[in-house]
């Protein structure tokens, strides 16, 4: 399991590196437009009564479908589902629930990457809530695992994450003021 949480970290790393992501929240306009992905409403009802977003390919373009939920909500689920797409999960999937983890583990690395929080000495799921407009049950999710990392004291020690970490550095000095 452990390859599988890695996979999904280092593919959040390196999508924020692709991207030029440098500073929080995650401007998900300008992510989803340089992939040329479009997100839209479920209008049409295609949603299931259980799902929040899913990813269509129609013809080889993708297109986030999501429902009209919270912003932050709304936040998370383009944020998993570019997690789908980034990880290959667009067709049939040999193991859903696999794909399900994967897609989570990089939409919380993609919006409240730990390196930078840990970078702004950052604790408490409100803060992480405020910094990364995502939920609070999501920040607390964060926080649990933040509290784990902290204790662990073992951040940068990829090059990837060290890579993200400098992409961030502005930001981080800025913020910290």
């Amino acid at each position: 399991m452990y390859n599988i949480y890695r996979n999904s970290r280092d593919a959040s790393w390196k999508f924020l590196i692709e991207y030029g992501v440098s500073e929080l929240p995650l401007d998900l306009k300008r992510i989803t437009a340089q992939m040329g992905v479009k997100v839209c409403r479920d209008n049409a009802g295609i949603l299931m009564p259980n799902e929040l977003g899913i990813t269509v390919n129609a013809h080889g373009n993708f297109h986030i479908i999501v429902r009209d939920s919270p912003i932050q909500q709304k936040r998370y689920t383009i944020a998993h589902e570019i997690g789908h797409i980034v990880l290959g999960h667009t067709e049939i999937s040999v193991n859903p629930y696999i794909d399900e983890y994967q897609a989570e583990r990089f939409a919380t690395g993609i919006l409240s990457p730990a390196c930078v929080l840990w970078g702004l000495d950052i604790h408490s799921a409100e803060d992480i809530a405020r910094l990364c407009d995502i939920s609070i049950t999501s920040a607390r999710i964060r926080a649990r695992r933040m509290a784990v990392l902290y204790k662990r004291d073992k951040f940068l020690t990829s090059p990837l994450e060290r890579q993200v970490y400098e992409q961030f550095s502005d930001f981080i000095k800025h913020y910290r003021k």
